[in-house]
């Protein structure tokens, strides 16, 4: 078994940033089949909306990380939409120099706002994919700065151009699995809570193993937790291998 995993966070509330801690944290996904890792940053360390300065901070983390172990993690470009367009620009610009290949989006804004227009031209621009979190709103309720599954949805319609990651299948849920269903240019990661009977299942028969990637949400989630999820899950050969490590492999253009 071998396996990407697209929803990592390894340095996590300032938790986690040397490079022994690093190599401890590679060393033990590794160990259970874990090639490779996607940093998402330190993404809440400041809080829903940080500033300029403080989004560069996040990001040079994640380069620092890139820089211990090139062989394992790969980066994506933190952003607070709300900064606004000349920011967003330079953010990206800097982070797609430094070799990252995404861009990750938190909780500053809602996925349908306009100040979402800026961040997917950039993501056109560089040929970025965007993860964005998402969470069913049914009962937290705070809309303004969550996207719910059908916001994130939604600007994948709006931008068909850009390849859109749905985060957290679990807070996503059966709901959120049908908003995602025939949007070619989204797939759904796998992170977001402890395995859910069924949910899985119901997400091979609606979206395909071609839209769905596997994701941990490390520190939060145990890999070997997140992995005996899609382990566990019937399902062929070949589409165990596309969730766990094909889609993301294509997606960002990752050696074999």
């Amino acid at each position: 078994m071998r396996a990407i995993d697209i929803h990592t966070h390894p340095v996590f509330f300032r938790s986690g940033y040397s490079a022994a801690e690093a190599d401890r944290l590679a060393a033990g996904a590794s160990a259970l089949g874990v090639r490779h890792m996607i940093c998402l940053g330190d993404v809440l360390v400041y809080g829903p909306r940080p500033n300029e300065k403080q989004v560069r901070t996040i990001n040079d983390q994640t380069a620092q990380l890139l820089r211990w172990r090139p062989d394992y993690f790969t980066g994506f470009c933190g952003l607070n939409p709300v900064l606004g367009e000349r920011a967003v620009q330079r953010e990206v610009e800097r982070c797609a120099a430094l070799g990252f290949k995404g861009i990750k989006l938190e909780i500053s804004n809602n996925a349908r706002e306009a100040c979402m227009k800026p961040v997917m031209h950039a993501a056109a621009r560089f040929g970025l994919p965007v993860l964005q979190h998402t969470w069913s709103m049914t009962h937290i309720r705070q809309r303004h700065m969550h996207s719910d599954p059908e916001d994130t949805a939604l600007l994948a319609r709006r931008f068909p151009n850009v390849r859109i990651i749905m985060a957290h299948l679990t807070g996503c849920g059966y709901r959120g699995i049908l908003e995602a269903k025939g949007i070619d240019n989204l797939v759904v990661d796998t992170s977001g809570g402890y395995p859910e009977a069924g949910l899985l299942d119901f997400a091979l028969e609606h979206l395909g193993a071609d839209h769905i990637v596997y994701g941990s949400d490390l520190p939060i989630r145990e890999t070997s937790v997140t992995l005996n999820r899609i382990l566990g899950t019937k399902m062929s050969t070949t589409e165990r291998e596309k969730i766990l490590y094909g889609n993301t492999a294509r997606l960002l253009q990752l050696a074999p």
